[in-house]
């Protein structure tokens, strides 16, 4: 509370408050928006030259009391990027429109999310489909101020759906009808359409492009489109790349494990090659993930050369803001060779051999130590999971804006935590389970469970209790002074060791440190969606968010924060 104490008194505004819609990042106006330029960090201490361009770059993008209040950024609505890319001259193939059902049960898809042997369900075009539209289609719209609101299948920041799907693939067939032809195409959300760009097999070159000697039958590949993103949030942008994608996989697992699919995230390829294969515009589009998909045959043949690809896309706007910091941390943690895409994978396993294998006593605060001080532990409980189907959660899913101040059972929390915390099969995670951020809770309301603070120890599905007491006020002023985390049942915020991942990954390991957070934020969605429950992401201050959860957190970074509780309805509203 002493941390507290100077903080709440200090914000000028009395209570809790909405930040102003334009507030985005803490690059301060005057200076270059570059990473080599940015001089801010924790405790306004200055960035030094020799840190990591991953490091700069999230102190860079921090935000705290002072950056919110001197920021100047407004939202210019008429000049807001429409919300899908659209490409000219290029004839759709409509993507069946009644595709089987991913009829899992959806924590049982939610948990076993890359445990699939290929076996029950043979990949065909209306299952690419379907696996598309649960990920990224749309599924409502919304007239309102004279505008049509389009809503995804995942939650995105700002609901500006900055992030794009491709697919790579060999001749795919139908149930009914004619398949999918080999190719590469652009998947679109508008019009539900495949565009090839592409024509012939190029899964040789996805295949080269992850240092691999097998082809999977398919490839997903996750863009952004930055500048639907930074419109709005500027240099932060980059993070909510990983946030966003990450959020949208666990979406696209789920629905993979529905179907009993193999499947792989690959963090680690080569850059350019991926972006190539696909015709990216760099500057304003860049490859984030490739997602391969159903069984491996070895390469016959090697990839080749690629020829340019010209096609026109429509202008997101009337002009452009360009945010170069978002380029640099890209291009700093690309990778540009098959021995750099090695080595990534390499540090993945030393990575787990040193810092995982040891087991949860590691560490200056593993939960032995936390329980000999007499810090209260909470084992999860056993609860009746929904019955439900992914595919009927994801049609129900939101984003909630307001939460009820009402408890949340502790049974339904226990559920969400834990489908969260299993497989992700990456291949910065060899151990498949999440291994990079740790979960801490602020506990507003949930029955059964004593309002605090929490550290979540994963290895034994147990919390444990860090600080007892009501802290929904530090929960409204974390969650950068708005009243939904304060009203929500729960706060629950993704914080790992960067250094230590830099250290053994490199800039790319901030890629993979965010897109894991991403990746469990959207596990924690569909559980709460599951149990009739209501979730949201949120932003926060950064490094204040560190000192409400020291010691425990003592040299730890927020990645993402998503808000679990009650959906408050339009009645009880007025």
């Amino acid at each position: 509370m002493d941390f507290f104490a100077n903080r709440i008194d200090s914000i000028c505004r009395p209570g809790l408050n909405e930040p102003r819609p334009g507030i985005s990042d803490g690059w301060p106006d005057s200076a270059p928006r570059s990473v080599a330029g940015s001089s801010a960090g924790r405790r306004g201490k200055m960035i030094a030259r020799s840190e990591s361009a991953a490091r700069m770059y999230h102190n860079g993008t921090k935000h705290s009391f002072q950056s919110v209040r001197s920021d100047l950024h407004y939202l210019d609505f008429p000049n807001q990027p429409m919300p899908f890319k659209v490409y000219g001259g290029i004839e759709p193939i409509p993507l069946p429109a009644e595709p089987p059902r991913a009829t899992g049960n959806v924590f049982e898809s939610i948990s076993s999310a890359g445990e699939g042997a290929g076996e029950n369900e043979p990949l065909s075009f209306e299952i690419l489909a379907r696996i598309f539209f649960l990920t990224a289609g749309i599924t409502k719209c919304i007239e309102a101020g004279g505008r049509s609101h389009y809503f995804r299948a995942a939650a995105c920041t700002g609901a500006l759906y900055h992030i794009e799907l491709y697919l790579i693939c060999g001749d795919i067939p139908s149930g009914e009808g004619e398949g999918l032809p080999a190719g590469v195409y652009h998947l679109a959300a508008h019009d539900y359409a495949a565009r090839p760009l592409r024509r012939g097999d190029f899964r040789a070159s996805i295949a080269e492009s992850l240092g691999r000697g097998e082809a999977p039958e398919a490839a997903f590949v996750f863009t952004s489109t930055y500048w639907r993103n930074s419109w709005k949030y500027r240099s932060r942008t980059y993070r909510h790349c990983f946030w966003d994608s990450g959020t949208m996989l666990a979406h696209f697992l789920a629905a993979v494990a529905s179907y009993d699919l193999d499947v792989r995230l690959n963090a680690g390829f080569r850059d350019n090659e991926v972006n190539g294969l696909l015709g990216l515009d760099t500057r304003d589009e860049a490859s984030l993930v490739v997602m391969e998909l159903g069984e491996r045959t070895p390469i016959q043949a090697g990839a080749g050369e690629l020829a340019p690809l010209e096609f026109e896309t429509e202008p997101l706007s009337a002009s452009h803001v360009d945010y170069p910091a978002i380029r640099e941390i890209h291009g700093a943690s690309s990778l540009g060779s098959g021995d750099e895409v090695l080595e990534w994978r390499s540090n993945a396993e030393k990575f787990l051999n040193e810092n995982l294998r040891a087991g949860p006593e590691s560490g200056p605060e593993s939960e032995r130590s936390l329980g000999e001080k007499g810090f209260g532990k909470f084992p999860l409980a056993e609860g009746e999971p929904s019955g439900d189907s992914i595919d009927e959660v994801i049609l129900r899913r939101g984003s909630a804006r307001r939460f009820e101040r009402f408890p949340i059972p502790f049974e339904d929390l226990s559920l969400i935590l834990r489908s969260a915390a299993r497989t992700v099969p990456a291949d910065f995670l060899p151990g498949v389970r999440p291994a990079l951020n740790e979960m801490f809770l602020i506990v507003n309301a949930v029955d059964g469970l004593p309002a605090g603070a929490y550290f979540f120890d994963r290895h034994r599905d147990t919390l444990v209790l860090l600080k007892e007491g009501d802290f929904r006020r530090e929960a409204g002023v974390l969650g950068l002074e708005q009243e939904l985390a304060a009203d929500a049942s729960v706060n629950v915020y993704f914080l790992c060791d960067l250094e230590k991942i830099l250290g053994a990954f490199g800039d790319r390991g901030y890629r993979a440190a965010q897109l894991e957070a991403g990746v469990m934020g959207g596990k924690l969605y569909l559980g709460a969606y599951a149990q009739r429950l209501a979730a949201s992401g949120l932003t926060f201050f950064d490094d204040e968010v560190v000192s409400f959860f020291e010691p425990r957190a003592q040299g730890k970074e927020v990645m993402f924060l998503v808000l679990l509780g009650r959906r408050k309805s339009l009645k009880s509203r007025s």
